[in-house]
């Protein structure tokens, strides 16, 4: 396994709240007893040591840019359900008209300027905390499957049981950064008090950062109010400690539920994943370029409003390009057109300023099978090169985002092991020259016995957990395994010998509390 660079986690200052909490056994007073609980970290984030790939020159990002200008100041976007998002537009010069709103060029790009271009999430193990910006890195498992599916038990409608496995395989793996949001939807338990358990689950079962509730502003509250509890309220208005996902109503809609939760993060200084999601032919033009204006044109406004709610508020920009079938009128996965415009966009972000989420490991395919790797190591490879800096759907993307696979996901992060090598580049320096060791071996002579090797073998090359390297006969004597049976395997036991990071238990109460006293107040809704 190569060294990767890594940047040492930020640890919050002290408090009369912080001190309090202490005194419970808070924050800090839980830091020794996670550290020792915590699984082997490969890093707890990347900082890429390869360039990004830039692949448009000035004259045609500046074109794509115009026409961004164009779309937003000639078509506009309508904000539905939100006068405080009229208000703040109206507040900022743009040019409303009903719910329709026209921004002159450059206005956008003004506002932009107060957002942060990289921010630390904190995680409640500080050994955890991420940095989203610059030449960072954060492998996150895939979000907002209905369906869950293994090889024993086929394809079916996800539980918070699935919801809490995954939570548990992320935390296991040594490869992933962060806990992610709604891995899947726990469809037995109503729908207006899901989100509850699935924050606390993710609070309970990782101690890495995570994401929060988008469904209601509500739900969205309800998700920082949890972080609060853990963190302390101080800690949380100064710092960004849980992310929410919002998407855009592709094309050129904000509706209002999207817009209160983007503003309710933004509020309280919690940072908005701005996602628009574009079928090429269906809520977007067919041609990549229209589609990547499309998408900058819409990013920058989501992104903008969390700077009139809250300026400084860190943002992330994001961006989710797909195609689709035009024979059938299917969503397509994995594809080259969205993947090479994941590169564009990556060039836009970084003109911007902004923390980049783009791309992750996409498949159309119905098994966690060659199909599944190819699309997902096309999209993947693209998220990688173009340069974002937070990569959602990072382990266990199958069936076009319908079903989180559990055997693709444990596939999924050991890819993203091979990805911490390919991001650390070429080391050079005088071990890695190993002259001493051509001295050592001379000419015609093997290197496996050398001093030099016995010094760098522990670390030189990455080492799968899934893959099989070994001869023929020795894969058919242990019974001819194919990659899928093998993770199938390994997510069981990864499952079985899971310990649970530990958590301090006034906290832990406290959590417990809030949870069910919220649910008291709700009558259930499964819709």
């Amino acid at each position: 396994m190569a060294i990767v660079e890594t940047a040492e986690p930020p640890v919050p200052p002290v408090t009369s709240r912080t001190r309090r909490r202490e005194r419970a056994g808070g924050r800090d007073g839980r830091r020794s007893c996670q550290t020792a609980a915590a699984p082997h970290r490969a890093a707890p984030y990347i900082v890429r040591n390869i360039p990004t790939y830039d692949i448009l020159d000035e004259e045609n990002l500046v074109r794509i840019e115009e026409a961004a200008d164009r779309i937003l100041a000639e078509i506009g976007i309508e904000f539905r359900d939100d006068p405080v998002a009229l208000q703040h537009w109206k507040a900022a010069g743009a040019h409303i008209d009903g719910l329709l709103v026209r921004f002159e060029p450059g206005m956008l790009r003004e506002i932009l300027k107060s957002a942060p271009k990289s921010f630390t999430q904190h995680a409640r193990n500080p050994a955890n905390n991420v940095e989203i910006g610059g030449r960072s890195v954060v492998f996150a498992p895939a979000y907002g499957s209905p369906f869950v599916m293994d090889l024993d038990k086929g394809r079916r409608y996800g539980t918070i049981k699935d919801f809490r496995n995954f939570i548990k395989l992320a935390q296991s793996s040594p490869w992933l950064h962060h806990s992610g949001g709604t891995i899947c939807e726990p469809v037995d338990v109503p729908v207006n008090k899901r989100h509850l358990d699935m924050v606390h689950a993710h609070l309970k079962y990782s101690d890495r950062c995570f994401m929060g509730s988008v469904t209601a502003e509500s739900r969205a509250e309800d998700s920082i109010e949890m972080a609060r509890i853990v963190f302390g309220r101080d800690f949380v208005d100064r710092n960004c400690v849980i992310l929410g996902n919002v998407n855009v109503n592709s094309p050129l809609v904000w509706d209002g539920t999207m817009t209160n939760v983007l503003r309710a993060y933004a509020r309280a200084n919690q940072a908005a994943v701005v996602v628009p999601f574009i079928l090429g032919g269906a809520m977007g033009p067919v041609t990549s370029a229209g589609a990547i204006a499309q998408s900058l044109a819409e990013t920058m406004a989501g992104c903008a409003l969390t700077q009139l709610e809250r300026k400084g508020a860190p943002v992330i920009f994001g961006n989710f390009l797909s195609s689709m079938s035009l024979r059938s009128g299917s969503p397509t996965f994995g594809t080259p057109e969205p993947a090479i415009g994941s590169m564009v966009i990556g060039q836009l972000a970084r003109r911007l300023e902004l923390p980049l989420r783009c791309a992750g490991n996409f498949s159309n395919s119905k098994l966690p099978d060659a199909q599944a790797m190819n699309e997902g190591t096309m999209s993947m490879l693209s998220a990688v090169h173009c340069g974002a800096n937070f990569i959602l759907h990072s382990a266990g993307f199958l069936d076009g985002l319908l079903s989180m696979s559990y055997e693709k996901f444990v596939m999924d992060a050991d890819f993203c092991g091979a990805l911490h090598s390919y991001l650390a580049g070429v080391v050079v320096d005088d071990n890695s020259l190993a002259l001493d060791a051509f001295r050592e071996v001379g000419v015609g002579k093997h290197f496996l016995g050398c001093a030099h090797t016995m010094e760098n073998y522990q670390t030189a090359f990455w080492d799968t957990a899934v893959a099989d390297n070994e001869p023929f006969e020795k894969w058919d004597t242990a019974g001819q395994t194919d990659a899928a049976t093998r993770a199938n395997a390994r997510w069981k036991q990864t499952l079985a010998e899971y310990q649970a990071p530990p958590m301090d238990v006034a906290t832990d109460e406290a959590l417990a509390e809030f949870v069910e006293r919220t649910k008291a107040d709700l009558v259930d809704a499964w819709y």
